[in-house]
């Protein structure tokens, strides 16, 4: 266990590093925007700034993430990475818009910027969302997931404007930085809405995707004295913290020793699963269960 919560303390401290180095960037580059007067360079600081938000408040909730289970919050605190992803998607989303309406004008009346000053900035840019990225490589949480990738289409978005930037810095070519600008937004945009719909999958409880719940069901009912199943969940916490339970029903003659032992293989067969909580609840057949009943309109075998 210790080696995990180290591990987490590491993960706090990457996004924690991260952060500052975004943010701290972030401001120079609004600045650097307005004096080089350059659209690409400012959509660039709202994917950044999207970041910088998102990576302060992952870094926050991770430390938040890990408090223990109390009486408010039985599972943890786990899903508030979850918030974090969907407010971030949402801040994300407005900020494109706004680039859009800003970028999009500038398509038939191109101004000229400054393309000393972007080669400049793109390069510094590179620099530092690259350092940013490699720290939270590798990372397991949908939300360090979701940091990592964000930080990659940053650097991603600084080698476009560093290509632009050298282009128009031999070519009068304006109109090229509202286009990179568009490019840039648009790219960003589709990526934030993939993971909106992610997240908004496991806000609502959704199976996760890696699992076929259908064949775990059908494994279950096959294992020898198992008469039916019923009321089976699998449902994630956070995107790598799953919880499963299920209703099995036993011969009235079954065991204790058969009863254990089915237990046992009920466990095999979702130990391949990433399970924080699992609850298996053993009837027998003569025995009355409400959930069963409500059960009978759907997902239920025997």
């Amino acid at each position: 266990m210790g080696h995990h919560h180290h591990h987490h303390d590491h993960t706090t401290g990457n996004i924690k590093l991260a952060f500052f180095l975004n943010l701290g960037f972030t401001i120079l580059e609004i600045v650097g925007g307005i004096l080089t007067n350059s659209m690409a360079i400012l959509s660039d600081a709202l994917h950044d700034l999207g970041d910088s938000l998102s990576l302060g408040l992952a870094w926050f909730l991770q430390k938040f993430s890990k408090k223990g289970k109390n009486h408010n919050f039985s599972f943890g605190y786990k899903r508030f990475s979850l918030l974090a992803a969907l407010i971030n998607s949402i801040v994300l989303i407005v900020g494109s818009v706004f680039i859009l309406t800003e970028a999009i004008p500038r398509l038939m009346d191109p101004e000229q910027p400054h393309a000393g000053g972007m080669i400049a900035f793109a390069v510094l840019g590179i620099i530092v969302n690259g350092a940013a990225a490699f720290r939270l490589r590798g990372g397991e949480s949908m939300n360090q997931k979701v940091m990592s990738l964000h930080l990659l289409e940053d650097v991603l978005g600084w080698v476009a404007v560093l290509i632009v930037s050298i282009v128009m810095a031999f070519t009068d070519l304006p109109i090229l930085d509202p286009i990179a600008s568009i490019a840039i937004t648009l790219y960003i945009l589709y990526n934030v809405v993939l993971n909106l719909l992610k997240t908004m999958r496991l806000f609502l409880e959704g199976v996760p995707e890696d699992v076929d719940l259908d064949s775990v069901v059908n494994e279950m009912n096959e294992l020898r004295h198992v008469e039916s199943t019923h009321h089976t969940h699998l449902w994630s916490l956070d995107g790598e913290h799953h919880a499963f339970s299920t209703h099995i029903v036993v011969p009235s003659s079954a065991s204790k020793e058969e009863v254990c032992t089915i237990k046992e293989q009920v466990k095999s067969i979702i130990n391949t699963i990433h399970l924080d909580h699992i609850t298996i609840e053993i009837e027998y057949e003569d025995e009355y269960c409400s959930m069963h009943e409500q059960d009978k309109g759907g997902f239920q075998h025997g």
